[in-house]
């Protein structure tokens, strides 16, 4: 057995680690971490685990290293960079959650993550990416940083017109909407009921970081190019999942059928990657409800031939396949395990 633990176990994102950790036939879940909740049951914090045999929520010791053979951070970017400097060299594998590594550039990182303190060396030793994108790096990785939901479900959209089809794309707009769980877990008037249900609420709606993550990590690809990657993000009444609708206006002439083939192919090996007819099914897809509770993102690409535009819809879980799922995704690979070991849950329709 792989011997796991999770720090920030009190938080949605550890919860939900915990919960497919304790499902998993090759996972043994041997630590939870946590400072304010040290201490109490993790049934206390997360009241769906009531009858899961679980540890009970403990500081971070130095005598970590030698009871676990991976580690995940579920905690805010500053907490996950502190632990990240004091463990990195002394667990096996880590896996970090948060943003505290996912831009390399320093100055774009200060900009988005002021309070957000690494060394150069720390970041270098990181690897970055969505799976389906990095997977043979992952195999040898010892620190890996997991992209945000919103740029996880971006990515997995502009991956095949960038990679693929070697478009130049000199504008991409995207906009993003998530449910309530997309916050954390974070006490903030703008969350509280009465104001959150029903609403469509632009929280950022003229930059997200999780912009300028997709955006450098796909400058690096070739063999074609984004100019400009702006977001907006709107906050919606739901819990669960998130939809982006990226728009990108393609400098070369580009057909639906060369659009719906290429993803078909870029994403034929990848068990969690759906690509879907927008009509194919009872209601237009994706819909953030096909995918609830699993760890799948399904992905649908639209050809505007009046607009000039090429429009790329994606919808995944933000708990699972934006944080939890896709980190145990990573984790299975690093240990050479089938991809899809401990993650073959189907959506929960309705939710």
């Amino acid at each position: 057995m792989i011997r796991a633990g999770v720090v920030g176990a009190s938080g949605l994102a550890g919860g939900e680690l915990i919960r497919l950790i304790s499902g998993h036939p090759d996972l043994e879940l041997v630590f939870l971490g946590g400072s304010s909740n040290a201490g109490r049951r993790i049934d206390e914090l997360h009241p769906g685990l009531r009858l899961a045999r679980l540890p009970t929520v403990e500081p971070v010791g130095d005598d970590l290293a030698d009871r676990i053979d991976v580690l995940f951070l579920a905690t805010p970017a500053p907490v996950s960079a502190r632990l990240a400097a004091r463990l990195a060299n002394r667990v096996p594998v880590l896996i970090d959650l948060s943003g505290a590594f996912r831009i390399r550039d320093q100055r774009n990182h200060e900009h988005w993550y002021p309070k957000v303190e690494r060394t150069e060396d720390l970041v270098d030793g990181f690897v970055y990416g969505v799976p389906e994108l990095i997977g043979d790096r992952l195999a040898e990785a010892s620190l890996i940083s997991l992209p945000g939901c919103f740029a996880t479900a971006m990515t997995i959209s502009l991956a095949p017109l960038v990679l693929d089809l070697g478009l130049d794309l000199p504008t991409v707009v995207v906009d993003g909407k998530t449910g309530s769980s997309g916050g954390g877990l974070q006490l903030r008037s703008a969350n509280l009921h009465p104001y959150r249900s029903g609403a469509i609420a632009p929280y950022a709606p003229v930059g997200h970081r999780h912009a300028a993550e997709v955006a450098e990590f796909l400058a690096r690809g070739k063999p074609g190019s984004i100019g400009s990657l702006s977001m907006s993000a709107y906050g919606v009444s739901t819990v669960r999942g998130l939809l982006t609708s990226c728009y990108a206006f393609p400098a070369q002439e580009v057909s639906q059928r060369e659009l719906h083939r290429a993803f078909l192919r870029f994403y034929k090996a990848n068990r969690f990657v759906r690509v879907r007819r927008h009509t194919e099914t009872l209601i237009p897809v994706p819909d953030p409800q096909a995918v609830l509770g699993s760890n799948y993102c399904d992905v649908t690409v639209l050809h505007d031939e009046e607009g000039g535009r090429v429009v790329v819809l994606a919808a995944l879980d933000n708990l699972v396949k934006g944080a939890g799922g896709q980190a145990i995704q990573a984790a299975n690979i690093r240990f050479g395990l089938p991809e899809e070991r401990g993650l073959e849950q189907l959506p929960v329709v309705p939710a």
